[in-house]
């Protein structure tokens, strides 16, 4: 297993060492003690999430959840392919606002890491997506925040043209990074 840290360096990547033969193949998905030898200092991941995206351009995020609730988010796409970004929403971080992001797909087992103080997201780059993702907290509606997914000021480059991009009602009426009263304070603990 390789852990890569990202442009952001508390964000990471994950590229799985695959063992195959004529059989097919084996990689191992998880290790915590890989985590902790890469420096991430998160919490015990306590729950799966699997989420299915019938057709290429539909955005899921930006979301989080605020402290006490805030979550890491272990993320891999196991079919199709799909644009996984995380956005520095620290107060005071030298990279606030800025994003990462990396091609998450069934054929490349790679796994992207955002840690708590960033807003997260993905595009599906293929139809028929899906993606399963460890979080370090359970899911406590009451402390969900979003980001508008195609604001200006953070300038993702989906990959794809805003008109083929499908979303949902509440992330397509997100704040702005300027509107956010971000819970995330850069060197707090959430």
């Amino acid at each position: 297993m390789k852990i890569t840290p990202a442009a952001i360096p508390e964000v990471l990547l994950i590229t799985p060492t695959r063992h195959g033969d004529e059989r097919g193949w084996f990689l191992e998905t998880f290790r915590q003690s890989a985590l902790d030898e890469a420096g991430f200092s998160g919490g015990v991941f306590v729950q799966d999430n699997h989420a299915r995206s019938t057709r290429r351009g539909v955005v899921r995020g930006l979301h989080f959840q605020a402290p006490p609730r805030a979550q890491d988010k272990l993320v891999r796409c196991v079919r199709g392919a799909i644009l996984d970004v995380a956005v520095d929403i620290r107060r005071g971080s030298p990279t606030f606002g800025r994003w990462v992001g990396a091609e998450l797909s069934a054929d490349n087992g790679r796994q992207l890491l955002a840690p708590k103080g960033f807003a997260h997201a993905y595009c599906t780059l293929t139809d028929d997506c899906e993606v399963i993702y460890k979080v370090t907290d359970y899911y406590a509606p009451e402390t969900e925040g979003t980001l508008r997914w195609n604001d200006p000021a953070l300038a993702i480059d989906w990959t794809l043209p805003a008109d083929a991009i499908t979303t949902n009602a509440r992330d397509a009426a997100a704040p702005l990074l300027a509107e956010l009263s971000t819970p995330f304070a850069y060197g707090a603990s959430a």
